[in-house]
């Protein structure tokens, strides 16, 4: 299956432990959004970031739970992020964590992409429930 919608993120900083060095910025964030269309559900999570000295490459790496329905079928599942910049080209890659499914969403595997345009946040889910 594969469906597509809108979604609102807010994103605050929070403190965190380590400190770079050499011109690298980390960053510590929550996470808090609100999906909308076929997946309508909330998440909150946390994101880890760290910015180089060279514009246009960094990294992030996020966690949230996602909570609500997807088709109709109400359960939750976790998202793992991982994300790159190299001088503006970036990758994404956002996964269902294997056996994070639960309630109806119990065996849900797949993989979502998001974009950005005019400020507006989309997202394009491709799944499969076992």
């Amino acid at each position: 299956m594969k469906i597509t919608g809108k979604f609102d993120v807010t994103l605050n900083p929070l403190d965190f432990y380590a400190k770079g060095e050499d011109g690298v910025n980390f960053g510590r964030m929550s996470i808090d959004k609100s999906f909308h269309g076929e997946l309508d559900a909330t998440s909150k999570g946390e994101m880890l970031s760290a910015m180089t000295s060279i514009k246009g490459s960094a990294c992030y790496v996020a966690i949230e739970q996602v909570i609500g329905s997807l088709s109709g079928k109400k359960g939750s599942f976790v998202l793992q992020h991982f994300g790159t910049m190299d001088k503006g080209k970036d990758r994404l890659v956002l996964e269902v964590v294997p056996d994070s499914g639960s309630g109806e969403l119990t065996g849900l595997a797949g993989t979502m992409s998001i974009n950005i345009e005019d400020g507006q946040h989309f997202y394009e889910f491709e799944y499969e429930l076992a």
